[in-house]
């Protein structure tokens, strides 16, 4: 029998060429090339969080309509939809490209050196690579780069383009990443540093500035532009206001990530193995929607080629659910929450898992602490995605697993800015989370949490302290402990457990799960209403742990956790 050829996980790859040339597995997203063709305006902005796939787009746009590979599109592009279903303007541009991910912000002085330099290296390739129908193309790179043109350069490539009867498809990636690292400064040097390079005769309105000029005679013909969020489109206002927003379209919902049909196909063409995937995928990676009425719920790229790419070298899944570069780039969420009206925002979130907000398809910098602003910015990031609607707004919820993690990693470092001589004693932690899942040690791991966290808290914190605010902070705690899955609100039918405890499938030798029921009352509370709370959390347990979910699972505890005030607690196990 003739052993099977598997396609190779193409992680880390954005170069479509390199991926069709040399076999990579590739989910089909060419179909959106002819839709983006049809629309009316041909100047297109669209973003999506990071990691999720718009640099191969762009990638495959350029490979597409680059004048210079014509005689290789039947290699590129034959198997797939676009190949099967050519366009009118198939091959038939020059490619202006620009990736502004790399542009220095330690100064002005050095932004504005690397922004002209990226500008004036992109126009000397495009210069170099179509040498063979611009004349005088040498020439011209000679003078740019002898002239230090910097933006300026922009005029020259336009002038030949018109000289040569050439149409030019301008694509522009990281279009906001310095802005997003100046917004992440959190300083006023920051915003005024942002302000100036977009205001009136700043750089980067210039630079759009000649690309919108250059749109009105058709010298550049279509622009495709994209980051991860819309904040600079605002800012910019009449330096380009001609493209039309995408982002939030229900025809591109699926333009970028992929959908469980595509995840299936991904595992077939790779060889991924089903029987190795002992954890819930959808769970942890799935979940994004970017139009309410999206036919489908997208995963996240990255996350899900991070996840096979561990698997297929391995025989496991990652003993990190988060890509830890993923979990780099969402570190910057920290720095956007300074100021308290914003940190009070992202906690309500990570209480109620959700909230109501409109969705704005563009702000200015200057609204970022505005409730609507901020969870929009949520949205853009990934950090939140759209459930349902809700009284003509949107009700907003967090992702998946893996997002929610990234919540919990940012409340344990907020709990230790709260309280300064706390330290997390990793060591310690892990010890009684040990003891928790081998000997079922409960009281060792709840002591530990009450006593490093919730007894440290001021007397500002004890306000929003209540039972969604311990169920996070136990989450967090357990999360950092790695020997279990903690899913919190977990669906057992009825009802909703406070935690469940799922071991992790990388230690199957775990030997408790655990089911949480948490209840909350002052420390002025009297007896009767404690006794109460007590009552109703211990028959909640009951009905979580009989279950049909949970009655057969092999050594399931389950606790009622009563917490009074900050301070004092009971535990009463149920078997």
């Amino acid at each position: 029998m003739e052993t099977k050829i598997f396609k190779r996980m193409p992680s880390g790859i954005s170069d479509f060429r390199r991926i069709m040339s040399e076999n990579l597995a590739y989910i089909d997203k060419t179909r959106f090339i002819e839709v983006l063709e049809r629309e009316s305006n041909p100047n297109h902005f669209f973003i999506r969080p990071r990691k999720f796939g718009k640099s191969l787009f762009l990638r495959t746009l350029n490979c597409y309509y680059n004048l210079n590979y014509k005689d290789e599109f039947e290699r590129l592009f034959g198997s797939l939809y676009i190949g099967r279903n050519p366009t009118p303007e198939r091959n038939s541009y020059a490619i202006l490209e620009f990736d502004f991910s790399g542009l220095n912000t330690n100064s002005e002085s050095e932004f504005k050196k690397s922004f002209s330099f990226e500008v004036q290296e992109s126009v000397c390739k495009l210069l170099a690579e179509y040498k063979n129908i611009i004349s005088d193309a040498k020439e011209l790179v000679r003078q740019i780069k002898e002239k230090d043109l910097g933006i300026d350069s922009l005029n020259t490539a336009f002038n030949a383009a018109i000289a040569n009867e050439i149409r030019i498809y301008v694509i522009i990636d990281e279009y906001d990443h310095f802005a997003n690292d100046l917004i992440a400064m959190g300083e006023l040097r920051g915003k005024d540093f942002y302000k100036s390079m977009i205001a009136a005769n700043g750089l980067v309105r210039d630079f759009y500035e000649k690309i919108k000029a250059a749109t009105k005679s058709s010298t550049v013909y279509r622009t495709f532009i994209t980051g991860i969020s819309p904040v600079m489109l605002d800012d910019l206002t009449s330096g380009y206001n001609i493209a039309r927003i995408l982002t939030l379209d229900r025809k591109y919902n699926e333009m970028m990530g992929f959908t469980q049909a595509e995840v299936e196909t991904l595992m077939t063409e790779t060889g991924v193995d089903p029987v190795l995937i002992n954890v819930d995928m959808e769970a942890y990676y799935n979940g994004y929607l970017f139009h309410q009425d999206g036919e489908n719920r997208v995963y996240n790229p990255a996350m899900i080629l991070y996840f096979f790419d561990q698997i297929l070298g391995t025989g496991k899944p990652p003993v990190n659910i988060v890509d830890l570069n993923l979990r780099t780039d969402y570190g910057r969420l920290k720095r956007l929450v300074q100021n308290e009206k914003n940190r009070e925002t992202l906690l309500q979130i990570m209480k109620d898992d959700c909230v109501v907000s409109e969705i704005l398809e563009k702000f200015s910098i200057d609204r970022l602490n505005d409730d609507n602003y901020f969870i929009s910015l949520l949205f853009y990031m990934g950090m939140l995605t759209i459930r349902e609607p809700y009284r003509f707004q949107l009700k907003l919820c967090i992702p998946n697993y893996s997002i929610r993690t990234l919540y919990w990693d940012y409340l344990t470092k907020l709990v230790k800015e709260m309280s300064p001589d706390t330290a997390v004693d990793s060591g310690q932690l892990r010890t009684v989370i040990y003891r928790l899942g081998m000997d079922g040690d409960l009281r060792g791991f709840i002591g530990y949490v009450s006593e490093n966290a919730f007894s440290r808290l001021s007397e500002y914190d004890l306000q929003r302290f209540d039972e969604k605010y311990i169920q996070i902070l136990l989450l967090a705690y357990l999360f950092m402990g790695r020997m279990y899955i903690p899913m919190s609100e977990y669906e057992t039918v009825p009802g909703r457990a406070d935690i469940f405890l799922q071991r992790n499938p990388l230690y199957p030798e775990v030997r408790y799960e655990w089911i949480f029921e948490i209840k909350y009352c002052k420390a002025s509370a009297k007896e009767k209403e404690i006794a109460a709370k007590r009552n109703e959390g211990w028959a909640q347990l009951k009905q979580y742990a009989n279950s049909f979910r949970m009655k057969d699972r092999p050594n399931l505890k389950a606790a009622l956790l009563l917490f009074t005030g900050k301070d004092k607690f009971e535990i009463k196990e149920y078997r």
